[in-house]
């Protein structure tokens, strides 16, 4: 769903970051369900990433895809939004984060593949790549929160 793909990257915002240029920060804008929401959503997300990463290092390809697929497929958000937390939600992020998320969550699908697939490089490369996201996002859309994140090169 690509609402749910929205909703990944808005939570991605909360916890990481991008461009040399910060952009506003998006949590100011949030209603106070939705930050805590987010929040949630993040913490579920950062436990997966560093899940993810010892099971790559465990060669427990089977882990990597199972937490993978869940930072994919976000369920907090998804299934606790009524239709104006959803417009709201539209209303506070700005289309460069809604395609941030959109890449993470693509990321994390292919993760999910390479797990399945036992293909330790591949994982190793989407890994990073997904950390490289998570940075961007917070460095441009989160700085109020993370002050000392950088830009990164591209």
């Amino acid at each position: 769903m690509a609402f749910g793909k929205v909703i990944a990257a808005v939570l991605l915002g909360l916890c990481v970051s991008m461009s040399s240029l910060a952009a506003e920060p998006v949590t100011p804008k949030l209603t106070d369900k939705l930050r805590g929401l987010l929040q949630e959503e993040m913490r579920s997300v950062q436990g997966a990433m560093t899940s993810i990463h010892s099971a790559m290092v465990m060669g427990k390809h089977q882990d990597v895809a199972t937490h993978a697929q869940q930072i994919h497929d976000s369920f907090i958000l998804q299934q606790s939004l009524t239709e104006q937390d959803r417009k709201d939600l539209m209303a506070a992020v700005p289309k460069g984060f809604v395609k941030l998320d959109k890449q993470f969550h693509k990321l994390a699908a292919s993760l999910a593949k390479a797990g399945r697939e036992q293909n330790t490089a591949e994982q190793r490369s989407l890994f990073n790549e997904m950390t490289g996201n998570c940075i961007q996002c917070h460095g441009q859309y989160v700085s109020n929160r993370f002050p000392d994140v950088k830009a990164l090169d591209k």
